[in-house]
């Protein structure tokens, strides 16, 4: 079994993102309604106002707001569904697992098309809350244990916080270049572990559901 990180890995850029945009260009009302709101909590994040878990919550509002959902993934998907990595596509198996912090209202449509399992955040677009943990750094290795998944032959990630992960797999591989090259995982030497930490500290990992 391969195990894919989807944003930066097998997709060159954020799809949470992106898609955040596209319904915006389909709802310009939300360039008056929603984005400021979005650029206010970016900045009470970076004042150290507002927690991670807070700002990416309401972020991911804008999915509670759109009331075409299910037509605007569709044709998100249908534009955006070639920009798939190549290399992925010519070495793509059906016992894949596509693991994601991104919302799995948006992950689901595209791993469906692949034909490949997937696993992302659980996000309830009724009420605009995460069911559970992000599926982010340790909580990927977490999912993959408690599900007794079979051994990992190949483990794909555009992140060094996916470190956890990558240490389940017989062969890890850091993608680059907005997913178009392929190396291998680096050693962890002192160096590297540092920068591992940190990026685990200070990443998707504290964008879980408050208490």
């Amino acid at each position: 079994m391969n195990v894919y990180d989807f944003d930066g890995t097998i997709y060159p850029t954020d799809c949470s993102i992106d898609f955040f945009f596209w319904c915006m260009k389909g709802h310009p009302k939300l360039w008056f309604t929603y984005f400021p709101k979005t650029i206010k909590n970016l900045v009470l994040r970076k004042m150290g106002k507002m927690t991670e878990a807070t700002m990416q919550r309401e972020f991911f509002g804008y999915l509670t707001l759109v009331d075409d959902f299910d037509e605007q993934i569709k044709r998100y998907w249908d534009r955006n569904e070639k920009r798939i990595a190549s290399w992925y596509l010519q070495q793509k198996r059906p016992d894949d697992l596509i693991i994601s912090a991104s919302p799995n209202c948006i992950i689901e449509p595209i791993a469906n098309r692949l034909g490949v399992r997937f696993m992302a955040t659980d996000f309830d677009r009724e009420f605009g809350v995460f069911l559970n943990k992000m599926k982010y750094a340790k909580e990927k290795a977490r999912y993959i244990i408690d599900q007794g998944f079979p051994m990992i032959e190949n483990f794909y990630s555009d992140s060094l916080a996916d470190t956890p992960l990558a240490l389940l797999a017989e062969k890890a591989h850091l993608v680059t270049n907005k997913a178009s090259t392929v190396i291998d995982w680096p050693d962890l030497d002192e160096a590297t572990m540092k920068k591992v930490k940190e990026k685990i500290d200070t990443g998707w990992n504290s964008y879980v559901k408050e208490d």
